[in-house]
């Protein structure tokens, strides 16, 4: 099994380490956990940053920029993730996927392979590990929290008939393995700004979608006492993506 988990431990009374250990020793030799571990402080067009700078006079917006740390695939922590993602993202034999902004962190038979190869005009689409899971037919458990952060939902997004588009913009460290190269501008401090066109990703609604997800398609439980639901990933995108083509303009 793939398993992709979205976990909020705050209230639970439960360890990250010994929540990742558990889920991995369920998932056995054979199976992949799965987490998130996107980064938005070393992007000026993510949410995070422009509330940061909402306010700042210009200088002081350039300042800020010039501060900005590069993304470093090794080391850079996830951000607003929760601990069990960095549990995850740190373990012993992790692996890392090398989008700068979205990346996901696996432990794991297909670590490897899931993180391999995550293009950067592809955050949350078919070439990420979230679209490598879809087709394989991986699951989701949601620990604590709501289908709000369902990043499976996201994946709907790329598969709307003429999506949206954007432009990204981030800071990465330079000569970074397994970097996917944008459109590159100046250097700062051992990073180099790079740009990207991509879907223009909106969860604004994800909550509206869970709603109406069937309840005939998941499972629900409890996981340390925390609330607890379990479902397919695939069920989930086609369920969004039936969702967005009717309710979205």
């Amino acid at each position: 099994m793939r398993l992709m988990v979205h976990a909020s431990l705050h209230g639970t009374g439960l360890r990250a380490t010994t929540l990742r250990d558990a889920l991995t020793g369920v998932l056995g030799p054979h199976g992949t956990l799965v987490v998130p571990a996107f980064t938005a402080e070393n992007s000026t067009t993510s949410n995070a940053h422009l509330a940061t700078i909402a306010g700042l006079a210009e200088p002081e917006v350039r300042a800020f920029r010039d501060r900005m740390p590069a993304f470093d695939q090794a080391l850079t922590p996830s951000q607003g993730m929760g601990v069990l993602a960095e549990a995850v993202r740190t373990a012993p034999g992790a692996v890392r996927s090398a989008h700068p902004q979205t990346s996901f962190a696996a432990l794991g038979k297909d670590a490897e392979r899931l993180c391999a190869d995550h293009r950067i005009e592809s955050h949350m689409g078919e070439e990420s590990p979230l679209g490598k899971m879809c087709w394989e037919g991986g699951q989701v458990l949601m620990i604590n929290v709501g289908f709000s952060v369902c990043t499976a939902f996201h994946l709907a997004e790329y598969r709307i008939p003429k999506p949206p588009l954007r432009k990204y913009e981030c800071v990465v460290k330079v000569n970074l393995p397994g970097r996917q190269q944008g459109r590159q501008h100046r250097r700062q401090q051992g990073g180099e700004w790079t740009s990207f066109e991509d879907v223009a990703l909106d969860d604004s609604d994800f909550a509206e979608i869970g709603k109406s997800f069937p309840d005939s398609q998941m499972r629900r439980g409890r996981v340390g006492g925390a609330s607890a639901m379990l479902f397919s990933l695939p069920d989930a995108v086609d369920h969004a993506l039936e969702w967005m083509t009717e309710n979205r303009r």
